[in-house]
């Protein structure tokens, strides 16, 4: 199974399983997990490929949602789901293949469409560190410096680097190889989730645009649709309290 990390106690309420992106991992969740703990308990994951989670041979949405249905089966069989990015997607496809399984969704500034981007220029970037070389974080940034000239980003693939252990908790090649997959969605999805949705994106971001509309509402047509302004891709990290009021009061309606 995931690596599994527990925040506060079970409830009666359904848990909140929350489901990193590319590159992420649980721990990226930390502050949001705890802060909504308050009222439930939270469960992060490490995804495959990432973190402490298995490396394995495909990198897949409905292997991903898979995983997901086997971490919710071991919590009570029922969780509010909680997706960014690529976790946002392995997400829906859990609530279309297996919708008894999630009680609300949240998918947080992505849509279930192809995207022509790829983040290999990432992985490049990352395989080109020396890691013989790295003695602390600081060596690698400015190893990677050149390459990835954003700080921030470069801050955010640096959580998934093990300095003492010299090693990466990203399994490079799989990801690289399963990288149109990733931005991707599988053609001849199938399904329909009918529970509550929140499809809520950063205003300075354009992953969902208007013409997706038709394509989240194909699958959930229940979805509200909202904006935090200020807020890009990642907008629990550039809008956290904004970005927590807001699925704290869909969770709770």
């Amino acid at each position: 199974m995931l690596a599994t990390y527990l925040t506060g106690d079970p409830t009666d309420r359904p848990p909140l399983l929350i489901v990193h992106g590319l590159f992420g991992s649980a721990r990226n969740w930390n502050v949001i997990a705890k802060r909504l703990s308050d009222e439930r308990q939270v469960i992060g994951v490490d995804m495959r490929n990432h973190g402490d989670s298995a490396f394995q041979p495909t990198h897949t949405y409905p292997d991903m949602a898979a995983d997901l249905a086997q971490v919710i089966t071991a919590h009570g069989g029922r969780a509010d789901v909680l997706g960014h990015s690529m976790g946002g997607k392995a997400a829906m496809m859990l609530a279309l293949t297996r919708p008894e399984m999630v009680n609300r969704l949240v998918v947080a500034d992505i849509a279930p469409v192809a995207y022509g981007h790829s983040q290999s220029h990432l992985i490049d970037a990352m395989r080109a560190v020396d890691l013989s070389r790295v003695e602390t974080r600081r060596d690698a940034d400015d190893q990677l410096s050149a390459a990835v000239p954003e700080a921030g980003v470069r801050a955010f693939l640096l959580q998934s680097l093990d300095v003492k252990g010299k090693r990466w908790r990203l399994n490079h090649d799989v990801l690289d190889r399963d990288m149109g997959k990733a931005t991707g969605w599988p053609e001849g999805v199938e399904g329909r989730f009918d529970g509550p949705v929140f499809m809520l994106s950063g205003a300075e971001s354009d992953y969902v645009r208007p013409e997706y509309r038709d394509a989240i509402k194909g699958y959930f047509p229940k979805a509200r649709f909202a904006k935090i302004p200020g807020a890009g891709h990642w907008l629990h990290a550039d809008k956290p309290r904004e970005f927590e009021a807001a699925v704290r009061a869909f969770l709770n309606a």
